[in-house]
């Protein structure tokens, strides 16, 4: 069905990224450092573009990344003997991978850099954001730690299995972000409970064991309560 189609599609994505994670130790630093400088960037109050700009730079540096672990295994898939052509081949790659990291770091200088100075002129500060804003962030920050704690761990696939259960890490994070943005209990109990049926499911298909799930769950619950009180 075109349905189970797509989901095995992404299932095998994002069993690319885990992979790419789990055995490139420098693809795991800039998820770590795209993490830090999406938080920096909210933290100081960076405008609308500014962030699209930051956030276009770290998803080009986890493509470069990911791009060149793909040459790597093909160029030893084809040439497991050592060849100049093929040492060519990642050499090439890795600088594509570090022109990409330099001119990232130069447009988070150039847009961050006025923000940091601020700092030290005004003192620490945390700009508040709408509860719309802090959503989204909280969404991909708690499905980045998903990615690194499964890499981490090393056990399962992305949609089925492993430490921690995805599913329920980003049902509790939607079920956080919607009581805090609709104020109302029908609301947030009708989401809970929703996010109790995605997770008892994983258990009871026998995709995740229920300490998997519970984690998955604090994770995202935590992670997405955290973030609504600093910066909303």
């Amino acid at each position: 069905m075109p349905l189970r189609q797509w989901v095995n599609s992404v299932n095998f994505a994002i069993e690319g990224i885990l992979h790419a994670a789990k055995t490139q130790k420098h693809l795991r630093y800039h998820f770590y450092t795209a993490a830090g400088v999406l938080i920096a960037s909210y933290a100081v109050g960076v405008s609308k573009n500014e962030f699209l700009f930051i956030a276009l730079a770290v998803i080009a540096v986890l493509l470069a990344e990911m791009l060149n672990t793909a040459v790597e295994a093909i160029v030893d898939l084809l040439s497991p003997e050592h060849s100049e052509k093929a040492k060519a081949a990642k050499d090439i790659a890795a600088g594509a991978v570090l022109i990409t990291a330099l001119g990232s770091a130069v447009i988070g200088y150039i847009i961050l850099f006025p923000y940091v100075r601020d700092i030290f002129e005004r003192g620490l500060y945390i700009t508040k954001h709408s509860k719309e804003e802090i959503s989204i962030i909280a969404f991909i920050l708690v499905l980045i730690i998903v990615v690194l704690m499964k890499a981490y761990f090393g056990k399962g696939h992305p949609l089925s299995g492993g430490m921690p259960s995805g599913h329920a890490a980003l049902a509790f994070s939607v079920w956080v972000s919607v009581t805090y943005t609709t104020e109302s209990f029908f609301a947030s109990f009708l989401c809970f409970i929703l996010a109790v049926i995605i997770a008892q499911s994983r258990i009871t298909t026998r995709v995740h064991n229920a300490l998997e799930v519970i984690l998955g769950g604090l994770i995202g619950a935590s992670v997405t309560f955290f973030l609504f009180q600093v910066f909303s």
